[in-house]
C-alpha cells in the first residue's frame, strides 16, 4: 500500500514523535508498503516562536498539494497539528478523501504553559482540527478517555513499542558519576516540568540528556546537574544504561516513549500518577507513581533491574504497526 505520512515534526528534531515515526516508517517498509514523507526538511521554514529548533515549513499548500497528487497514495495519515499537518487536512477535506490523524502532543496544555491562552481555546483548535479525522489515533487508554471527555470523536488506539536490542541493561558507566545517578530524557523545555526533578534533594547525582530552549537557563540555576545534550543511538543507550533510576517529571505527556526506553535498560521509573505514566506503569513493579516525586525516586531505588527489562519486553513495535495499519482508512 501507499502510504502517505505528514509531519510537522521530524529530523533533525529529537523526540518522541520523530523516534516514533522513524521507526513505524522502517517496520512499515519492511512489510512491503511504499511510504511518502512529507516533512520540513522540504520546504523553506522558520524557527517556531519560543522553540527555534523546531523548524515550521512556511506557506506549504502547493509543496503538500503537489507531493500528495505525484505520489497518489492509497492512504494518507496526517500527524501533526502544524502547517504542513493544515496542508494536508486542506487536502483531505477539499478532495473528500479520508484520512487520520494521531494526537501526539498536548498542545493547549503546552501553549497555556508559553502564552497567556485559555485551554479552552487550544481544544476548541484541536477539535476543529481533528473532527474530519476518520480515526484520531491515541497512545493510551487515558488519552482516549480525556479526548472523548472534550467531544472528540472516531478515536483509536496506537501504542509504542521499544527496540529492546539498542536498550539493554550494560556494564559500561560513561557517565563516571557519583552513585546512585537519577535521569531525565527528553526536551529541556519548561512544559516538561523539569525543575521538579532538579528541585529534588536526592542522593548521588542528576543527570539529564535533552536539548531544548530551557537548557541554558537550568545550567545556570542547576550547576551541580550533569548536562550532557541530546544522544541518539547507541550513545543514548549508554546513557541510560549508566544511570540507576529514570525520572519523568511531566505532567502533560501523552505517552512518554522515553519511559519505555528506560525500563529496557533495566532501569525503574518514578514519576506522577498522571496520564502516561499511569498508563505505562499501570501499577506494575517496574516504576513508583507518587505526587511527592522525591518519594517515588528514593523508592524507585529498591526496584530489581531485571523486573523492569522483564517488563520492557512487552512492548513491541509490531504490535504498534498493526495498530496503525488497522487504524487508517485507504481511499483507492
Amino acid at each position: 500500500m501507499r502510504i502517505a505520512i505528514v509531519t510537522d515534526a521530524w529530523l533533525p528534531q529529537i523526540n518522541g514523535v520523530v523516534r516514533t515515526l522513524g521507526k513505524l516508517c522502517g517496520e512499515l517498509e519492511k512489510r512491503g508498503h511504499e511510504i511518502c514523507l512529507i516533512t520540513p526538511s522540504d520546504f523553506r521554514t522558520l524557527p517556531c516562536p519560543s522553540y527555534p529548533e523546531i523548524r515550521l515549513a512556511v506557506m506549504p499548500g502547493r509543496g503538500v498539494r503537489k507531493a500528495l497528487d505525484d505520489f497518489a497514495p492509497e492512504a494518507i495519515h496526517v500527524s501533526t497539528e502544524g502547517p504542513l499537518g493544515l496542508a494536508g487536512r486542506r487536502y483531505c477535506v477539499k478532495h473528500g478523501f479520508p484520512f487520520s490523524t494521531s494526537y501526539h502532543t498536548r498542545f493547549p496544555e503546552y501553549l497555556s504553559a508559553r502564552v497567556p491562552v485559555p485551554l479552552s481555546w487550544g481544544y476548541a483548535f484541536m477539535r476543529w482540527f481533528h473532527a474530519p479525522s476518520s480515526s484520531v489515533m491515541v497512545a493510551t487508554e487515558t488519552v482516549r478517555q480525556d479526548l472523548k471527555a472534550r467531544g472528540f470523536t472516531n478515536i483509536k488506539e496506537w501504542s509504542r513499542g521499544v527496540d529492546t536490542d539498542l536498550f539493554r541493561p550494560r556494564n559500561q558507566d560513561i557517565l563516571g558519576l557519583p552513585k546512585p545517578v537519577f535521569l531525565y530524557v527528553g526536551r529541556v523545555a519548561v512544559e516538561k516540568n523539569i525543575d521538579a526533578f532538579l528541585d529534588l534533594d536526592l542522593p548521588g547525582s542528576k543527570a539529564v540528556v535533552g536539548d531544548g530552549p530551557q537548557l541554558q537557563e537550568l545550567r545556570r540555576r542547576f550547576p551541580e546537574v550533569h548536562f550532557v545534550g541530546a544522544k541518539t543511538g547507541e550513545d543514548l543507550a549508554l546513557h541510560y544504561a549508566a544511570s540507576d533510576v529514570f525520572v519523568f517529571p511531566s505532567r502533560t505527556d501523552t505517552f512518554g516513549l522515553v519511559m519505555l526506553e528506560a525500563l529496557a535498560s533495566g532501569l525503574p521509573v518514578a514519576a506522577y500518577p498522571v496520564p502516561g505514566p499511569l498508563d505505562v506503569i499501570n501499577g506494575h513493579k517496574a516504576g513508583i507513581l507518587n505526587e511527592n516525586l522525591e518519594e517515588a525516586a528514593r523508592g524507585a531505588l529498591r526496584i530489581p533491574s531485571d523486573i523492569c527489562r522483564e517488563y520492557a519486553l512487552e512492548f513491541s513495535w509490531r504490535g504498534s504497526v498493526e495498530q496503525f495499519l488497522e487504524a487508517l482508512r485507504p481511499f483507492r
